[in-house]
């Protein structure tokens, strides 16, 4: 929670200053991803400051931004033109309340199962569609558009590297638009993309009675609104994690997504999540506390009521501008030199979760990197193999290794036993392997089951008693030798 209390005062320059960059950033990608949904560009900068300032406040990841997101508008664009703004809403509102339940079940800590192959796609995936989406500026656009790209991304590049006491993106908007304001430039400003004065939003129901029927039209894009709401703005808090080399907490970003799009429902916003690129420019601007997305919520909203004009007259080559570096600071470029040198399954999931971002899905593409690190971490886990040994009273020995479990079951009772060839006496001895699920378990059960009909004597050597007790309760076949080992049984039933 942002309390004065706890707030460090030695960044807060750095903070405010970072905020007036971002707040600028927001307007442009707020009134766009309002624009393709149908609906009128404050809706869109409603979710920015509202989503905005909440997650500011009791967010995971102090200074991440959060707003209206291009991943959210896809899912709910074919809601949006079938039933209009008010069944939004009402999923809006679903939507938050989904996010919180994950949140305080404390399922956020699962996005440790993306691997860092699957980040990287993301990343990379991102970076360029943010790029890919400022081209819809350049439509029917003057030789001054590009020579203002140029110039901004030139300051955003140099500056830097001579003094970072003011942040590089403040400068190019400042200098630019005075230089196109007075010079009489003919370009495009903000004030061409929509008008976005008008008062702060109130609180209503949504005009739309809320019934069993309603409820089965939204749900679905509820459910996949929350999903990849989270998944997004967890992803963005891993990366950011990493560059500030602080670690967020996933859970308190469920929630306040949560309450962020709930309350957005109730005061006309649509659902959003983080931002990368907006994150990023706060981050590398020097906004790193609560302070600095906080600052940015409130301007964002003070341009809205107070000073619309004045932001109207931004030239919107800036902005993009400051986007396309966004774009390229945001993309790892060391993951293109590190793809020799991977792993060619890795190499593959980050090539494959990169075009699934950019052409199809977040939610899809990150799904995807799981489930083909899940199988393929399977395949290399499922190899079995024994080491055998005769006693003197002639008891033959199988000694396992490798860990017992789905992808190994099939291995262990067809391939690893001679079953027929076998001595009376038989042990397998369990002290270097695992029994990974119930799979093991009944592949055990099979494989005594077969030297019980033979009338052989089956012993299972150094089984801790968890797993005697999932034998016992799996089959009648098992028998074991007592002892007492160190390791204890996988399970999970």
């Amino acid at each position: 929670m942002f309390t004065l209390k706890n707030y460090d005062t030695t960044n807060t320059k750095n903070d405010i200053l970072s905020g007036i960059v971002v707040a600028v950033a927001l307007v442009p990608e707020a009134i766009a991803f309002a624009l393709v949904a149908g609906f009128s560009p404050l809706v869109g900068l409603y979710t920015a400051f509202i989503l905005g300032l909440i997650t500011a406040l009791i967010g995971g990841k102090p200074g991440m931004i959060s707003g209206a997101t291009g991943s959210m508008v896809v899912v709910m664009v074919s809601l949006a033109s079938s039933h209009g703004l008010q069944y939004v809403l009402w999923a809006t509102i679903l939507t938050g309340l989904i996010q919180i339940t994950i949140g305080l079940a404390k399922l956020g800590k699962f996005i440790r199962f993306v691997p860092q192959p699957a980040i990287y796609g993301f990343v990379n995936g991102l970076a360029i569609v943010i790029a890919m989406s400022q081209f819809q500026f350049f439509k029917n656009a003057d030789y001054m558009m590009y020579i203002l790209v140029a110039a901004t991304m030139l300051i955003m590049y140099f500056l830097p590297k001579y003094t970072k006491a003011v942040p590089a993106g403040l400068v190019s908007i400042v200098l630019l638009t005075v230089i196109a304001y007075f010079s009489g430039f003919d370009t495009k400003t903000v004030s061409d993309l929509g008008n976005i004065s008008g008062s702060l939003p109130k609180f209503s129901i949504p005009n739309a009675p809320f019934n069993f029927e309603i409820l089965k039209i939204i749900l679905p894009y509820s459910i996949i609104l929350a999903l990849v709401g989270l998944i997004e703005s967890l992803l963005t808090l891993s990366v950011l994690d990493e560059m500030s080399g602080k670690r967020g907490s996933g859970n308190k970003e469920c929630i306040a997504q949560g309450i962020g799009n709930t309350t957005c429902g109730f005061f006309g916003g649509m659902a959003g999540c983080a931002m990368i690129g907006q994150s990023i420019i706060n981050f590398t601007s020097g906004g790193l506390t609560r302070l600095s997305s906080a600052t940015a919520a409130i301007l964002l909203i003070t341009f809205v009521v107070s000073i619309s004009d004045i932001i109207g007259i931004i030239p919107i080559a800036v902005l993009v501008g400051i986007m396309f570096m966004v774009s390229i600071e945001t993309f790892e470029w060391a993951s293109v030199s590190r793809l020799k040198k991977m792993h060619k399954t890795d190499a593959f999931i980050l090539l494959t979760v990169t075009i699934i971002t950019i052409f199809f899905d977040l939610a899809l593409a990150v799904i995807a990197g799981v489930i083909i690190s899940a199988l393929v971490f399977a395949y290399q886990q499922a190899r079995i193999s024994k080491r055998v040994h005769v006693e003197d009273d002639g008891t033959k020995v199988y000694e396992i290794n490798g860990p017992l479990f789905f992808g190994s079951a099939v291995q262990f009772t067809n391939d690893i036993f001679d079953v027929q060839n076998d001595p009376q006496k038989v042990v397998i001895d369990f002290s270097n392997t695992r029994v990974m699920d119930s799979s093991g378990v009944e592949a055990i059960d099979k494989l005594t089951k077969k030297y019980t009909q033979l009338n052989k004597n089956l012993k299972l050597r150094h089984l801790s008693d968890d797993c005697i007790d999932a034998l016992k309760n799996a089959g009648k076949y098992c028998t074991h030798e007592i002892d007492n080992p160190t390791y204890k049984v996988v399970r999970d039933y």
